[in-house]
């Protein structure tokens, strides 16, 4: 499980190793862009039930930390809906991956 890090917020955002490494190639691409968004997600089971969402703009600081010591490999698809979602009104909201059969 890793963990987003966001601004001066005590406690981490936990997020699987897989769907964060997607996130951080979408959020540093908007950033890069100086874009500014929101990212909505849902909380983990065991935890509080809905969901919470954090505007995110370039100058507050963000940290990724990932548990697994080797980078995934990447599901370009999943990015692209991500990317889609981060263009929208409603900024990212973090789905689950869709794999392909091939992938399965």
């Amino acid at each position: 499980m890793g963990s987003l890090h966001y601004g001066g917020a005590v406690e981490p955002i936990l997020i699987d190793d897989r769907a964060l490494t997607h996130l951080k190639v979408v959020i540093a691409t908007k950033l890069r862009r100086q874009e500014s968004f929101t990212l909505t997600w849902k909380h983990p089971e065991g935890r509080d039930h809905g969901y919470s969402a954090i505007w995110i703009h370039p100058s507050i600081p963000l940290r990724f930390v990932f548990d697994e010591p080797e980078p995934v490999t990447l599901n370009m698809e999943w990015i692209h809906q991500l990317m889609n979602s981060a263009n929208s009104s409603g900024g990212i909201h973090l789905v689950d991956e869709i794999l392909d059969d091939d992938e399965i």
